[in-house]
């Protein structure tokens, strides 16, 4: 059997295998990596997954696509050492739930993808005797994720940068802590000025010389395993069949994405609820057909989603027929009537968020932070306009509230308690360097790097 293929959404670049397109990261077109056909999970195989821990879902779910790229043992045993934390499905009321995948080392979300984009990268560079520079923008819990996932991998070297402004000083310290391999640099401007300037550097002619890939949600290794979460909690909930409603706090789109590769594998999904911050130009083109990226991009209080433009819209675009350049340009409509209905987006604003937090925890005594705030928002937006029908119900919250110290004493009067891991990164020094908005400056940075 033939391995998987993987296409870009600009559809300029020939196609490659999972090895290929993890690598990369970004296609050299500018497009982004997707299948060129989603695998099937039957409903028995799927149903299958209630009785079995988290690390055999990822596996089943993942070897679908590693078929002749990895051997199915060592998948295996990769799944078995990336995935050695809880992932809590706390129930709230009737059948709704929410899934707390901030129960990891960095207390992300983002430790689910880059725990295993980093063994199977380093896997393959190791195969190849190669070495490799890991680019990565984050806006605030990607670039911990990243670089502890990476720390000391050997063949791979990981340049991590964040806007100085607009990340909280437990997601800075998790990642400007580290050393060795690992080196981050604040920029003077937005994520989106970050996510810019990486992205560039993948095209640059300039930068050739130097082997490039990224762990940004660009990369079809981040979404491949966050698709895993939304089969091990529909398992757990769902009787065999039945579709699952899934509340996802949405900035770059990746974490959204993998409910949408879930479903094109054949999960039963009723809703995936898309919950953005004030960057709203999602819910507009939702409603309207009409895309108008958000430049420069407005801040909120859950800072992981101050995205203007999601990179992953052009996937979202390509699953609905239609076709969108990495500028935000929309060459082909995709077929909104269909979009319509599989998902639903609301822009949840800083007041609502605030509410939000106050609301659960007086009634709940169920604690979330912003970006799980909005998700919960998000999610009671959609039951205005569609009843949930007594069907199961998800809430993602991605990140340990604890993250967001000042935030949640501010708004309900105490602190949260703080995991040991983030106690101990607190506490050390940090060393990161500093760059303006400028892609020239950071080129420079790159080849300087690389001498």
């Amino acid at each position: 059997m033939s391995a998987l293929l993987f296409r870009s959404t600009n559809g300029q670049s020939p196609a490659v295998n999972l090895r290929e397109a993890f690598l990369c990261g970004q296609a050299p077109d500018r497009g982004l990596y997707f299948p060129e056909k989603f695998p099937a999970l039957t409903q028995d195989e799927i149903a299958a997954f209630a009785s079995l821990p988290y690390h055999e879902v990822a596996f089943r779910v993942l070897s679908k696509y590693t078929d002749g790229i990895i051997p199915a043992d060592v998948l295996a045993a990769i799944c078995r050492d990336a995935y050695n934390f809880d992932i809590p499905l706390e129930k709230v009321y009737d059948r709704v739930v929410v899934m707390r995948l901030d129960q990891g080392p960095t207390a992300s979300f983002k430790d689910f993808a880059a725990r295993m984009m980093a063994r199977l990268m380093g896997r393959f560079l190791h195969e190849d005797g190669k070495q490799l520079t890991v680019l990565t923008a984050t806006s605030g819990d990607t670039g911990a994720a990243v670089a502890h996932a990476f720390h000391n991998v050997p063949g791979i070297r990981v340049i991590v940068l964040f806007p100085i402004d607009e990340v909280s000083m437990s997601q800075r310290k998790l990642m400007t802590t580290l050393s060795e391999n690992v080196r981050t640099v604040a920029i003077d401007g937005k994520f989106d000025d970050c996510q810019a300037m990486v992205k560039r550097a993948f095209s640059d002619p300039a930068l050739k010389h130097i082997p490039l890939s990224s762990a940004n949600s660009i990369n079809i290794g981040r979404l491949l395993p966050q698709s895993v979460y939304y089969f091990y909690a529909a398992s757990r909930l769902a009787k065999p069949g039945e579709p699952v409603v899934f509340s996802v706090p949405s900035g770059n789109f990746g974490d959204m994405m993998g409910a949408v590769v879930a479903r094109q594998m054949g999960l039963p999904v009723k809703k995936i609820v898309a919950s953005v911050n004030d960057n709203d130009a999602f819910p507009k083109f939702l409603a309207s057909g009409h895309y108008e990226k958000i430049v420069p991009s407005r801040n909120s209080v859950s800072n992981a989603m101050n995205v203007g433009h999601p990179s992953n819209l052009a996937r979202l675009v390509a699953v609905y027929g239609g076709r969108m350049d990495e500028t935000g340009r929309i060459h082909q409509q995709p077929d909104l009537a269909a979009m319509r209905r599989d998902l639903f987006s609301s822009s949840v604003s800083d007041q609502r968020t605030r509410e939000t937090i106050r609301e659960v925890w007086n009634k709940y005594e169920l604690l979330l932070e912003a970006h799980g705030a909005v998700a919960w928002r998000g999610f009671l937006d959609w039951q205005e306009h569609e009843p949930l029908n007594g069907l199961p119900a998800v809430i993602l919250e991605t990140a340990n509230p604890a993250k967001f110290p000042e935030e949640i004493e501010k708004t309900i009067g105490f602190a949260p308690d703080v995991p040991p891991a983030m106690t101990a990164a607190i506490q050390l020094p940090e060393d990161f360097d500093r760059l303006g908005a400028e892609y020239e400056k950071f080129k420079q940075y790159l080849i300087q790097k690389h001498a």
